[in-house]
C-alpha cells in the first residue's frame, strides 16, 4: 500500500496543473505548511559542525535565511527555535550537481517535476540541485525560457546546467547570453543518442573553444554514439531484445574510448572538462591518466553506478530489469568497487545521482525493444544516505570528506562557494542534522518520488538525516515534509570557477613552445 506521506505528494503533483501555488497550500493538498515560508530564528546546539575541511562541537545560530554565527555556547532570546543536535553531524545540505526534472526524452517526460524532485531531495538531505537544460529545437533561449516555466514549481533553491545539441552562429552567441546574463556557467555535450542529443567531434571542438573564452565549464556524456548504433543494431540481430541488451549493446569499452576522446581535445583545447556519471573502470582510469600528466578533469560518480551491479537487468520480470535502464549502463560487479576506490583516492571528486525517473508503465515502452526503455534511474532521495552508509561506514571517506564530496565541491566547481557547501556565517542556512547512529531503510512505498519504482528497493544502512533546513525553514522533521510549491531560488552561478586558474599562463608557454612561424629565406627561381 502506497504510504500516506506519499499518496498526498501524488495528488498535489497531480492536481498542480488545476490550482494555483497558493491554491495548493490554501487547500492543505500537499506537504504545505503557513509556517514554512516564515522568516524563522534557529539554534543548532551541541552538535558536531562539518565543514570540507574541519570538525567542532558549535552552536549554529541562523536568522532570516542566513547563518549569523557558528561557535561554541551561543546564547539567543526568547522566540529562537532551539533544535538540539548533541551526538549528531550538523553538516551544509547536499548539491546534487546532475539531475533531469521534467525533462522531455525517448518520447515522454521524467516523472519527477521540480515539485516532487525537489521535496524528495530536501528528505534526504539535499537542498540544492543543478539541472540539465535541454534545448528547444536547438534554441537555448526557448530551452531556458521551458525550464524557468518548469521551475516555478520549485520548493528549493536550484541552478542549470545547459546542454549542446547543434551549432551555428546563433548557438554561439546564446552560450555568451546564458553566461552573461542568466547564470549558467556550464555547457554539457552528448557523445551518445545518435540522432537525437549527440553531437560531432566538429561541434564539440568548437563547443569547447566557446566554453573556454566564456569561462564556462565544459561537460561530456562520453560514449562513443556511432559504435553504441552498431552495438544496438548486433543485439537485435541475435535476437537480444531485453533489458539486458542495453547494456550489452553500450559496454565499457565505449565508454572508456569516448571518455578518451574528449580528455584529448580538451587538451588540445586548453580548456577544463567534467565528465559526468563515469560508470566504468575504463572511463575512471582514462580521468586519472589525464589528472596525473597535469590536466583539469573531473570525475563525477553517480550513486546508481558505485552501489549497484548490472545483474539486475537479467531479471526475469520485465518492470524489475527495466527500471535499471540508464545510460552509461550499470555495469558488471568490480566496476562499482574500483570507483568507490577512485572516490576515496580524489581521482573522482563529488557524487551525482542522474535522477531521470520513468514509471514501470513508461519503461514499458520498451518490452518489445530495449531501445525504446526510457533511459533513467533515482536517487535525489537517496544520495546521501547511501554515500554515507557505502562510504564512511566502510571507513572509505571520512566525515569531512562526506561533506566535500556531496556538497562543498559542487558548490566549488559551479562558483556558489561558501554561499553554499558551508556551514560559516554569512553561508545561506541550507543544513542537515544527521544522525550516524540511526538507520534508513529505502522502499518506493514510502519514498517521495512519483515514480512507481525505486533502484534500491528494501536496503536498510546507518545514517539518517533527521532535520533539513532550507533557506532557514525547517522543511523536514520528524519524517515529515513541510515545503511550499514555489518558494524555491534561482541561483545565478558565474564563469570561471577554480580550475581557470593558470589556463592563461599554459596558453602562453604553449606559444612560446612552437618557436614558430619560422622566418625562411624564400630561394630564387
Amino acid at each position: 500500500m502506497m504510504h500516506m506521506r506519499s499518496l498526498i505528494l501524488l495528488l498535489s503533483i497531480s492536481l498542480s496543473p488545476l490550482f494555483g501555488l497558493s491554491q495548493i497550500c490554501e487547500s492543505g493538498i500537499g506537504y504545505c505548511d503557513s509556517e514554512s515560508v516564515l522568516s524563522s530564528k534557529i539554534l543548532i546546539a551541541g552538535g558536531t559542525v562539518v565543514n570540507a575541511d574541519h570538525q567542532e562541537v558549535a552552536d549554529v545560530y541562523v536568522e532570516d535565511g542566513v547563518i549569523v554565527d557558528v561557535r561554541p555556547n551561543i546564547k539567543v532570546s526568547d522566540g529562537v527555535r532551539i533544535i538540539d543536535a548533541t551526538g549528531k553531524f550538523v553538516m551544509p545540505g547536499g548539491i546534487d550537481p546532475h539531475t533531469h526534472l521534467a525533462m522531455e526524452f525517448m518520447g515522454t517526460e521524467t516523472i519527477d517535476n521540480f515539485f516532487s524532485g525537489q521535496a524528495a531531495a530536501l528528505a534526504g538531505g539535499t537542498t540544492m540541485h543543478i539541472d540539465f537544460v535541454i534545448p528547444v529545437q536547438g534554441s537555448l533561449s526557448k530551452g531556458y525560457e521551458a525550464y524557468v516555466e518548469k521551475a516555478k514549481l520549485s520548493c528549493m533553491d536550484y541552478g542549470f546546467h545547459m546542454a549542446i545539441t547543434k551549432w551555428d552562429d546563433t548557438v554561439s552567441k546564446e552560450m555568451e547570453i546564458m553566461v552573461k546574463e542568466k547564470g549558467i556557467n556550464s555547457f554539457k555535450f552528448f557523445m551518445a543518442y545518435k540522432g537525437s542529443l549527440m553531437i560531432s567531434d566538429e561541434l564539440l571542438l568548437e563547443g569547447l573553444k566557446q566554453c573556454k573564452s566564456l569561462g564556462a565549464l565544459a561537460m561530456v556524456h562520453a560514449e562513443n554514439g556511432d559504435a553504441v548504433f552498431e552495438g544496438q543494431k548486433r543485439m537485435i540481430e541475435l535476437g537480444i531484445t531485453g533489458p539486458e541488451g542495453h547494456a550489452l549493446s553500450r559496454p565499457p569499452v565505449l565508454e572508456g574510448e569516448a571518455t578518451a576522446r574528449a580528455i584529448r581535445l580538451a587538451a588540445f583545447v586548453n580548456t577544463p572538462l567534467y565528465v559526468v556519471h563515469v560508470m566504468s573502470i575504463d572511463a575512471m582510469e582514462e580521468i586519472a591518466r589525464a589528472q596525473k600528466s597535469g590536466q583539469k578533469v573531473i570525475g563525477e560518480p553517480v550513486v546508481s553506478g558505485l552501489v549497484l551491479d548490472d545483474s539486475v537487468l537479467w531479471d526475469p520480470d520485465f518492470i524489475t530489469a527495466a527500471k535499471f535502464v540508464m545510460s552509461p549502463p550499470i555495469r558488471a560487479p568490480g566496476h562499482g568497487k574500483a570507483l568507490q576506490a577512485a572516490l576515496s583516492t580524489g581521482i573522482l571528486k563529488l557524487v551525482g545521482t542522474d535522477h531521470c525517473t520513468f514509471n514501470s508503465t513508461q519503461k514499458s515502452f520498451g518490452i518489445d525493444d530495449f531501445r525504446k526503455i526510457p533511459n533513467g534511474v533515482n536517487g535525489l532521495e537517496e544520495r546521501m544516505h547511501l554515500v554515507w552508509d557505502t562510504m564512511v561506514e566502510s571507513g572509505q571517506l571520512s566525515v569531512t570528506d562526506f561533506v566535500r564530496v556531496t556538497s562543498t565541491e559542487c558548490a566549488k566547481l559551479f562558483n556558489i562557494y561558501p554561499r553554499k557547501g558551508a556551514i560559516r556565517a554569512g553561508s545561506d542556512a541550507d543544513i542537515i542534522i544527521f544522525n550516524p547512529n540511526s538507520t534508513f531503510h529505502i522502499s518506493a512505498s514510502s519514498h517521495h518520488s512519483r515514480s512507481d519504482t525505486n533502484v534500491y528497493e528494501g536496503r536498510n544502512g546507518k545514517g539518517k538525516v533527521e532535520v533539513t533546513i532550507a533557506g532557514g525553514k525547517i522543511v523536514w522533521e520528524n519524517d515529515e515534509l513541510k515545503v511550499v510549491p514555489g518558494s524555491g531560488k534561482y541561483i545565478s552561478m558565474p564563469p570561471f570557477n577554480y580550475l581557470y586558474n593558470g589556463i592563461d599562463k599554459a596558453d602562453e608557454n604553449y606559444l612560446t613552445s612552437l618557436k614558430a612561424p619560422v622566418n625562411r629565406i624564400k630561394p630564387s627561381l
